[in-house]
């Protein structure tokens, strides 16, 4: 008689589950991690706070040497320390929007988005972890840059008519309307990075929304800049910080809600794309 041995099978076990899950607080950390890791960020932070800085005392400096001069242009004379130390915004905004298109569509020029959406397959947080991180590195950036030279410029001009203090009432909105503005710009960047996917493209749409568009509106009939120009991105951003008001500008709070849905407008068009098309 033969004798069968039978074999035990080996218990069947289900497939371990990942040590880590995707979490909105991972995605986050993941994002600042990557910013921190290039060196072009800490250049182009760097540029921003020193061009928003550098451009208002120089700006205060001229104002303090040409006072009283026969020669100062009249616009110039009416300048206040809250405008002359905010001089550089235009300038410290190129920088942020930049390093906010180089986030996200660099990713795209390198191929390490499909990394990064390989480990977050549901897509749409990258984008706003992204958008959030950068948004909110961009905003503290601007407000440091917005008191120091607010402070250092208003010692400048302390024995001008331009002289101001901290309490005085719009400078502290002012300065904060600034950083946020400069915040949101970072967001705008990172989204038409996302949207465009191309750092050159990215790069070329943001310096022609924010400075190309106003001057060439400016070549339209005076009736239709008064009704177009307050809704353009860098018109609506600039009455955010601005100090005083007139019947062609928007108020503070509508030019927040006007460049806040340029920002959304922005990040919807990013969103659409990242879920509809291939990487």
């Amino acid at each position: 008689m033969s004798t069968l041995t039978a074999t035990a099978e080996e218990p069947r076990t289900a497939p371990a589950r990942p040590a880590c899950r995707v979490t909105g607080r991972r995605v986050l950390a993941s994002e600042w991690a990557k910013l921190w890791s290039l060196r072009s960020t800490w250049i182009t932070l760097g540029l921003g706070l020193l061009f928003l800085v550098a451009f208002g005392l120089i700006a205060a400096s001229r104002y303090k040497s040409e006072i009283g001069s026969s020669h100062m242009d009249p616009d110039f004379a009416a300048s206040t320390a809250v405008s002359l130390s905010l001089f550089g915004t235009n300038f410290a905004q190129l920088a942020l929007g930049v390093l906010g298109v180089l986030v996200t569509a660099g990713e795209y020029s390198t191929g390490m988005i499909r990394s990064t959406l390989a480990a977050v397959p549901r897509r749409l947080p990258v984008l706003w972890s992204k958008a959030a991180v950068f948004g909110l590195v961009a905003l503290a950036v601007g407000t440091l840059g917005a008191f120091v030279a607010f402070l250092v410029g208003s010692g400048i001009v302390s024995s001008t008519p331009a002289a101001m203090g901290l309490s005085q009432a719009g400078v502290l909105r002012s300065l904060l309307g600034a950083g946020l503005y400069l915040g949101l710009v970072g967001v705008i960047g990172a989204a038409l990075g996302a949207l465009l996917r191309s750092v050159a493209g990215g790069i070329s749409v943001l310096v022609a929304t924010l400075m190309l568009i106003p001057g060439l509106i400016s070549l339209l009939p005076s009736a239709w800049q008064d009704d177009i120009s307050p809704y353009l991105p860098s018109h609506a951003g600039q009455a955010m910080f601005a100090l005083t008001h007139d019947s062609t500008t928007l108020s503070p709070g509508a030019g927040l809600l006007v460049f806040l849905c340029w920002t959304a407008l922005a990040l919807g068009g990013a969103a659409y794309r990242l879920v509809r098309s291939d990487v």
